[in-house]
């Protein structure tokens, strides 16, 4: 009977053996694994998604500064929110809710103009947001004087006096509301050259909208035909901005 005597060098210690890919040093690594690999399709670069956080602001911004309002106008005793003008919250015991609401709303906005200088090749659009955005700081940082017989010593109607915080927060808030009226413009030109017409309108609209709103409110009517308008209109800015934020983050996760 033959016995068949065992090769000497198993398969695993042959030279002559190709080595596994998992022990070989020369073998290429994964794509997940190599650096240099550009991402898949679908995916975003760590630049990308910053600038679709910074993006999301602009959504945020309009939810906090709305939702505020609201339920301070409705809950905020003496307060009547179809004549007289949010600003007017900044003042009394409960005034901090409102000052951090321009606080909050501000740096949301700015944030989100950032967005937009990442997100696009405009050079004024983001530049006439983040002015929106520091003027909301700016009314939030210079009170409003009371009035309407809203606030402490608030007379009947307008204040006969103004101070200087009150003159402050008129100066900041015109800049801001200023600044996104021509923010609507620049974007409404932005959007018809990418040949989006429909944007195109909804900010050429949305522009011509605030500014006949804004223009009512700054007579300083107390009246509910001029109020209610202007806070209609301050929501569609807010939508507007939060549209825009939307489609401009749906651009940047589409390039990835």
């Amino acid at each position: 009977m033959t016995t068949t005597t065992a090769s000497p060098h198993s398969a695993s210690s042959d030279p002559t053996t190709p080595p596994t890919a998992g022990s070989d040093p020369t073998t290429p690594r994964s794509a997940s694994s190599d650096p240099t690999t550009p991402p898949k399709a679908g995916t975003c670069t760590p630049a990308q998604r910053v600038t679709r956080s910074l993006l999301g602001y602009g959504v945020l911004a309009g939810v906090v500064f709305e939702a505020s309002i609201l339920i301070q106008g409705l809950t905020r005793h003496g307060f009547r929110i179809a004549h007289d003008d949010a600003s007017l919250l900044s003042n009394g015991p409960l005034g901090w809710i409102q000052v951090t609401t321009f606080l909050l709303a501000g740096a949301m906005t700015i944030a989100a103009a950032v967005g937009v200088r990442r997100a696009t090749a405009s050079r004024w659009a983001p530049r006439l947001i983040a002015i929106y955005g520091a003027g909301l700081i700016g009314a939030g940082i210079c009170s409003a004087d009371p009035a309407n017989g809203f606030g402490p010593g608030a007379p009947l109607g307008r204040a006969a006096h103004v101070s200087w915080h009150g003159a402050g927060h008129l100066i900041a808030a015109s800049i801001g509301f200023a600044a996104l009226i021509a923010a609507c413009f620049v974007f409404a030109r932005y959007f018809r050259r990418q040949g989006r017409r429909g944007l195109a309108w909804y900010s050429l609209l949305t522009g011509i909208v605030f500014g006949a709103a804004f223009a009512g409110v700054a007579t300083g009517s107390a009246s509910s035909a001029v109020v209610l308008p202007f806070y209609a209109a301050v929501l569609a800015a807010f939508a507007w901005l939060a549209v825009v934020s939307v489609h401009l983050y749906r651009q940047v996760r589409t390039a990835a």
